[in-house]
């Protein structure tokens, strides 16, 4: 079990029994995260998320004179609400309120690494901000089916995150179009230096190329390089970086942001290729530990859509907590509670960024759908995209090259029982999503299959007919 990182606060005697039963539901719902025997039912999980809302309702209770209290009731409710919220999705239940707890614990930890890192993109933000409009119409349409204290818990996150994002998007609000585009390209290219710093073995060539990029912007800029006679690369990166935040609420102007970011750029092409992919052998451990993790998560996105029970990555969102909650004042600590130095610091910054990335992409592409019906679901969706092709491509030739569709598509229909996928006596969720798709894809084939008769008709006319029509 990947426990989140304890608080050492004394514990109410009241609050130990609350702290047994939630410890004992955590369990469970670890034990039915790792049955792979059979898909997991909305009873399953709808019967653990009761009982955790009693010992919630309890918790207050205790706690009415003391809301800021933190134990490790506190660490194990967020565990259960952590999983509770990945089964959620796994069952399909995706617009419910429950379902937004772990993705928007996600965003809040994007959002404060975006900020530290110093840079990022406009189009993350937009990102963000559309998802987090919907998280919260998924709390209203909860406030009447789930307890006021989860409603008030989600909307509390939710606020804290439109705080930080709106700081972040007034960072950039002074960027004129043709500024914004440079910008971009200099985000674009740090990212890829720092994934050029974390391979298995250092891409020299690679780095160059990037290195020969950032100078032509940096001629076209009228800009000098950096000198640091007497310094580090390292030493007047961390001044750069402490010289112009994007996160301490003073908003500069387009060319000093642009200008900055180069000059970072342009320092830690010479920071990496110092070290040429080495860490401080003080941070070996974790360096490893997290090249892992963002290898594990990056190697799912090949096999995401078929495979994928979202509670698997409730292990990975443990493990990175524990990492990311372990650091003091933003900094990594060694056994002998020193902080890494700047390459090693922004290093762990970037594999911690990527790794919660990874994380938030697979549960905002978690279908609305069953884990029971995700196969059908995702037969159809590439049924969908090959029929679009086809009909992007000009059509068919003959109705026959649409049989392997239409046989297919007739299959699938034929496995519904009184209109609904059943498996077993059992009507998973997701009914409206699977039927949906179904019904678009026997309408795509359809217009083809019209489109072709008609091309065939138009063919076989008389000219007399044509000049009729006409």
């Amino acid at each position: 079990m990947t426990d989140s990182p304890m608080f050492r606060s004394p514990l109410d005697p009241k609050e130990q029994p609350i702290l047994d039963k939630i410890l004992i539901i955590r369990d469970k719902l670890s034990l039915l995260k790792q049955d792979r025997s059979t898909y997991i039912k909305s009873s399953d999980v709808v019967i653990h998320y009761d009982d955790l809302i009693v010992q919630v309702d309890l918790l207050n209770k205790i706690r009415a004179n003391k809301r800021n209290e933190q134990n490790r009731v506190d660490t194990v409710l967020d565990d259960c609400f952590q999983l509770i919220s990945l089964f959620f999705l796994t069952i399909g239940r995706n617009q419910e309120a429950p379902a937004v707890y772990s993705v928007i614990s996600t965003v809040k930890r994007l959002l404060d690494h975006l900020g530290e890192a110093g840079f990022y993109s406009p189009k993350d933000l937009e990102s963000l901000s559309h998802h987090i409009d919907d998280w919260q119409a998924s709390i209203e349409r909860g406030r009447d089916t789930h307890p006021p204290s989860l409603i008030t818990l989600l909307e509390a996150r939710i606020d804290v995150c439109r705080k930080k994002l709106n700081e972040l998007l007034t960072a950039l609000s002074k960027l004129d179009p043709q500024m914004m585009g440079t910008y971009e390209k200099l985000v674009s290219i740090l990212r890829s230096l720092s994934a050029c710093n974390t391979r298995s073995k250092f891409p020299a060539k690679e780095v160059k190329d990037f290195e020969a990029q950032l100078l032509k912007m940096q001629e076209d800029l009228h800009e000098e390089r950096l000198p640091h006679e007497g310094k580090t690369a390292e030493q007047v990166y961390a001044e750069k970086v402490a010289s112009l935040s994007l996160s301490d609420g003073e908003v500069q102007d387009g060319e000093t942001v642009v200008k900055a970011l180069l000059a970072r750029c342009l320092l830690w092409v010479e920071v990496i290729q110092e070290k040429q992919g080495k860490i401080d052998e003080r941070f070996q451990e974790t360096y490893d530990k997290l090249v892992k993790i963002r290898n594990t998560l990056e190697q799912m996105n090949l096999t995401q859509a078929w495979s994928l029970r979202e509670t698997d990555l409730y292990s990975f969102q443990r493990q990175l907590d524990r990492v990311d909650e372990a650091r003091v004042n933003g900094n990594f600590m060694d056994a002998e509670g020193r902080p890494a130095d700047l390459h090693a610091q922004r290093t762990l910054l970037y594999l911690l960024r990527k790794s919660y990335a990874f994380i938030y992409q697979y549960l905002v592409s978690s279908e609305p759908v069953s884990e029971a019906l995700l196969p059908i679901y995702n037969q159809l969706l590439t049924l969908k995209r090959c029929l679009i092709e086809v009909k992007r491509s000009g059509g068919v030739d003959s109705p026959r090259e649409l049989y392997p569709y239409s046989m297919k598509l007739n299959s699938i229909d034929n496995m519904k029982k009184d209109g609904k996928f059943m498996v077993g006596n059992d009507i998973p969720e997701g009914q409206a999503s699977v039927s949906a798709l179904l019904a678009e894809c026997f309408e795509l084939a359809y217009e083809l299959r019209e489109k072709n008769q008609e091309a065939a008709e138009s063919a076989h006319a008389t000219p007399s007919e044509v000049q009729a029509s006409a």
